[in-house]
C-alpha cells in the first residue's frame, strides 16, 4: 500500500507532541492504511525528513502526505508542500499525493460538541482531562436541553494572515450552532486576527450571556491553547457574575483517526476539494496583496541537516505568529498616488513605521489598533537613526506582526529601502518591496513638465543633492553631468542648489539653461519657481523654497505647458 506520512506543524508543548504521537500510533494500530509515519516541519521531534526517510528506507517510493491542520492557511498551502519538495530532492524518484486539511468536517464538529458538553457537565472525554471550569459554578452530571439553551459558545481558532482560513473558523462556528441548541456560537482568535478572546467574551456578555463555554478549535495542546485558558480565566475573574468554562482541545481520538483515514482515501483517489476561489495566494484579497504569488518555502527544522541561513531551535521564541515586513513606496505625497498593492498592505498592517515624507493622510484610515511608529528624518532636526529603524522592523515582525515600512516616493530611490531589506533578510524576517511613484518623475509631471520629450531630451539623470560638489563623501561626477545634454532632476538639493548650479556652469552647462523648482508636489500648497541656471540659487532663496522640493534642469522646462496638472 501507499505509505502515509502525517505532517504536523510542531509545538513547544510536550503534551501536544505526545498527543500527536498518540494519534499517529492510533492510526498505525488500525492496520488498514499500510505503513504510517509522522513528523513535524518545525519546533518538535521527529522532523518530517526523518519520517519520510523511514518510509523510503522501507521501500516506499510513493506516499500520501497528509497535513494535520484544521484550515488551509500558510502551513498547509505553502510550508508543508515546500518541505515535501525538499524531500523529493533528497530522494530521487519519490512521488507523493497531497491530502487536504481536516476541516471543516462533521466528525470535527461532533468532537467539538462532545468537548463543550463535557465542560458543561464536568465529565471527561476519552483519554483526556475534564474541561476547565473557571467560575466555580456547580457542574451537573447530565446535560439537558435547557443547559445548552442557556449556554453561549466562544469558538476560538488559531488566527491567520490568510483570510480564507479565518473565514473557515467562522463557518465552523455557524455549523456548530446549527441544530445543536446552544444559545449562540461566536468565532474568535487567539493570535493574528480579530476578534480576540476578551473581545468575544465581552460581546457575549453584552448579548446577555450568563454561561459561556470557550471551545478551543485546536487539535492538540500547545502554547496558544494555554493562552486561551489564561485569557479566559482573566476575563472570568473580572466578571464574577459570569460562568465561564474552557473546553478541551480535540485531542487524540477515534474521530480524528477516522478523518485521517478519509483524507488518505481522498488523496489516493485524486479527490482534493480545496477552495481556490478565495485563496489569498492566488486571488488579490483586500488587505492581503503581499501574499499573491508568494513562493512556497519550507520551514527549517533544527534536526533537519539542511544548509540554511537560520533555523528554529527548540528553545527559541517562535510564537506561532509569522510576521513580515513590507517596504512600501507611498508616492510623492498625495494620499491617492500610492499603489493599489501598497494601500492593501496598509489596510492589513499591524504596525506602520512611517517617514516624514510619506502620505500622512493615509494614517487616518488605519485601524484604531494599528501601532504607528514615527521614523521621521527632519533636515537639521530630530531624526531616528537608521539602525533603530531596522531594529524596530525586525523586532515587530519577529513578534508576529505585519509591518509596513511606509516611505515617501519609491523606497529604492534615495530611500534606504534596500538597507532595510538587507536587515530583515539577515534577521530571517520575510520581506517584500512595493515600488512607489518617485517624486523625481512625479513632481515635474505634476508641474506640467515632462522629463523626456521627443527631439528635446532623450535621457534623464536623477541625482541626490544632499552633499554639495566637492564634498569628500560625494559620489556624483558633476563635470560629466554638466557635459550631458539631457534632463537632470535634483532631489534633496534645497541647501546645495546654488553650489550645484555654479559647478554645472563651470564645467560647461549653459548659464541660460532653464530650471524649475517644485515644492510640495501634488499637495494643495504646491508651488513652482522657474529661473535660469545661473539665477536659480538666488531665486530659490528669495522665494523661500523649502523641502520637500525637486529641481528640474534642462530644456524640457521651457516646453509650452498648460500649467500644473492635477
Amino acid at each position: 500500500m501507499t505509505g502515509l506520512v502525517i505532517v504536523g506543524h510542531g509545538t513547544r508543548s510536550a503534551a501536544g507532541v505526545e498527543q500527536f504521537a498518540a494519534l499517529v500510533e492510533r492510526v498505525r494500530r488500525r492496520g488498514d492504511l499500510g505503513d504510517v509515519e509522522g513528523g513535524f516541519i518545525e519546533l518538535s521531534r521527529p522532523p518530517l525528513t526523518d519520517a519520510v526517510g523511514a518510509l523510503v528506507a522501507r521501500g516506499h517510493r510513493a506516499l500520501v502526505a497528509l497535513p494535520l491542520v484544521l484550515t488551509g492557511a500558510g502551513h498547509g498551502k505553502g510550508d508543508i508542500p515546500a518541505a515535501m519538495a525538499r524531500e523529493q530532492q533528497r530522494h530521487p524518484g519519490l512521488s507523493y499525493r497531497y491530502g487536504r486539511p481536516l476541516g471543516p468536517h462533521p466528525l470535527l464538529h461532533d468532537a467539538l460538541e462532545q468537548r463543550i458538553d463535557a465542560a458543561l457537565t464536568g465529565a471527561s472525554t476519552a483519554g483526556a482531562d475534564a474541561g476547565t471550569g473557571l467560575s466555580g459554578a456547580d457542574a451537573g452530571t447530565k446535560l439537558s436541553g435547557a443547559d445548552r439553551a442557556g449556554t453561549w459558545v466562544a469558538l476560538i481558532g488559531r488566527g491567520s494572515t490568510d483570510p480564507d482560513a479565518n473565514a473557515e473558523v467562522a463557518k465552523v462556528a455557524r455549523l456548530l450552532w446549527e441544530g445543536r441548541g446552544y444559545a449562540g456560537v461566536e468565532p474568535g482568535f487567539i493570535s493574528l486576527a480579530q476578534p480576540s478572546v476578551p473581545a468575544v467574551l465581552e460581546r457575549l456578555r453584552r448579548l446577555g450571556a450568563r454561561r459561556i463555554v470557550v471551545a478551543p478549535y485546536f487539535l492538540f495542546a500547545g502554547v496558544l491553547p494555554d493562552r486561551i485558558v489564561a485569557q479566559s480565566a482573566e476575563f472570568a475573574a473580572a466578571h464574577p457574575d459570569l460562568d465561564v468554562r474552557v473546553a478541551e482541545v480535540i485531542g487524540d481520538c477515534d474521530a480524528l483517526a477516522d478523518l485521517v483515514r478519509e483524507r488518505y482515501a481522498e488523496a489516493l483517489g485524486g479527490d482534493i476539494r480545496m477552495n481556490c476561489d478565495t485563496c489569498a495566494y492566488r486571488v488579490l484579497m483586500p488587505g492581503f496583496a503581499d501574499k499573491v504569488g508568494r513562493p512556497q518555502r519550507p520551514h527549517d527544522h533544527p534536526d533537519d541537516p539542511v544548509d540554511h541561513h537560520h533555523h528554529h531551535g527548540h528553545d527559541h521564541h517562535h510564537d506561532h505568529d509569522h510576521g513580515s515586513v513590507a517596504v512600501v513606496g507611498g508616492g510623492p505625497g498625495p494620499d491617492d498616488l500610492i499603489t493599489v498593492r501598497g494601500r492593501a498592505l496598509l489596510d492589513a498592517a499591524d504596525v506602520v513605521v512611517v517617514d516624514r515624507l510619506a502620505p500622512q493622510g493615509l494614517l487616518a484610515g488605519l485601524r484604531p489598533d494599528v501601532l504607528v511608529v514615527d521614523a521621521a528624518k527632519v533636515p537639521r532636526g530630530p531624526s531616528m537613526a537608521q539602525e533603530t529603524i531596522n531594529a524596530a522592523l525586525v523586532s515587530h515582525a519577529k513578534a508576529g506582526r505585519r509591518v509596513v515600512r511606509l516611505k515617501g516616493g519609491d523606497p529604492y530611490v534615495f530611500g534606504r529601502g534596500h538597507e532595510e531589506v538587507q536587515a530583515c533578510t539577515a534577521a530571517g524576517v520575510p520581506v517584500t518591496v512595493v515600488p512607489g511613484v518617485s517624486s523625481a518623475l512625479a513632481a515635474p509631471a505634476l508641474a506640467g513638465v515632462p522629463v523626456t520629450h521627443r527631439g528635446v531630451a532623450h535621457d534623464v539623470t536623477v541625482v541626490s543633492g544632499h552633499l554639495p560638489p566637492g564634498h569628500p563623501d560625494s559620489l556624483v561626477d558633476w563635470a560629466a553631468l554638466a557635459r550631458a545634454r539631457g534632463t537632470v532632476v535634483l532631489l534633496m538639493a534645497v541647501d546645495t542648489i546654488a553650489k550645484i548650479a555654479s559647478v554645472l556652469i563651470e564645467h560647461g552647462r549653459a548659464p541660460q539653461t532653464p530650471v524649475l523648482a517644485v515644492q510640495d508636489a501634488g499637495l494643495p500648497e504646491q508651488r513652482s519657481v522657474s529661473a535660469r541656471l545661473d539665477e536659480i540659487g538666488a531665486s530659490a532663496a528669495r522665494e523661500g523654497i523649502r523641502p520637500p522640493a525637486v529641481f528640474v534642469v534642462g530644456p524640457v522646462v521651457a516646453l509650452p505647458t498648460t500649467g500644473p496638472t492635477v
